[in-house]
């Protein structure tokens, strides 16, 4: 059956299943393009796919006030329980969990991580879901890397790729990124939310439209989208 993704500003996403929510790399308060408060959040499950504010802001207090699973690297789950979030599963790269609806497998990503105290954040990574029988690959803040081609084998309904260049791929890694994974569909994010990152969301559609057979999906803040 379809999932539902919700872009909610920069690289924060809700992921409606037949089993429950779930939100990736949540960061809603201190945002300044996001649709909705972190305590407005409603979910069943945390995906984080590394530590840097800006994809954990919100992570410990949306757990807590869900009790949701908190799905993460190993520094990251102990810089959450620290916070007295209780409900985490730690993983690294490989690593395939249950997560509702099905589950997510850690894959790599090549960013750096570092926790908002300053420590050490662990190993960058993104995640490749299977849920309600969709196959969804979230990149997570990365740039172009070969192996993803590797993780396209077998095909993937939909991508998540962050476009918004200086701090990872820009709108041209991630046309060739689209090339490497071959999605049906391939969304943009992480970009827009402040000047250094501003992007031409739709002249990069075009270039996905012209370079690769992917339908490109430009979502509003706050728009949903179906796939499956």
């Amino acid at each position: 059956m379809p999932i539902t993704l919700t872009w909610t500003g920069h690289s924060t996403w809700l992921i409606d299943t037949s089993a429950g929510r779930i939100v990736v790399d949540p960061f809603f308060d201190d945002c300044p393009t996001a649709s909705m408060k972190a305590a407005d959040v409603e979910c069943r499950a945390i995906l984080i796919t590394h530590a840097h504010f800006d994809h954990i802001a919100d992570a410990a207090a949306i757990a807590k006030q869900n009790r949701a699973q908190v799905v993460c690297n190993f520094e990251i789950s102990q810089w959450l329980g620290k916070q007295g979030v209780g409900n985490v599963q730690p993983c690294n790269h490989g690593g395939r969990v249950a997560i509702p609806g099905g589950t997510s497998k850690m894959e790599i990503a090549f960013h750096s991580s570092g926790l908002p105290d300053g420590s050490y954040g662990g190993n960058p990574a993104g995640f490749l879901l299977d849920i309600d029988g969709v196959r969804l690959y979230v990149a997570g803040d990365t740039s172009l890397f070969s192996d993803m081609e590797r993780i396209g084998r077998g095909g993937l309904d939909a991508a998540i790729l962050p476009i918004g260049d200086v701090f990872t791929m820009g709108p041209e890694d991630a046309v060739e990124a689209t090339r490497l994974l071959a999605p049906e569909v391939v969304l943009p994010c992480h970009y827009g939310t402040w000047p250094p990152i501003e992007q031409d969301p739709q002249a990069w559609a075009e270039m996905i439209r012209q370079g690769t057979s992917a339908e490109p999906r430009v979502l509003a803040v706050g728009e949903s989208t179906s796939i499956g």
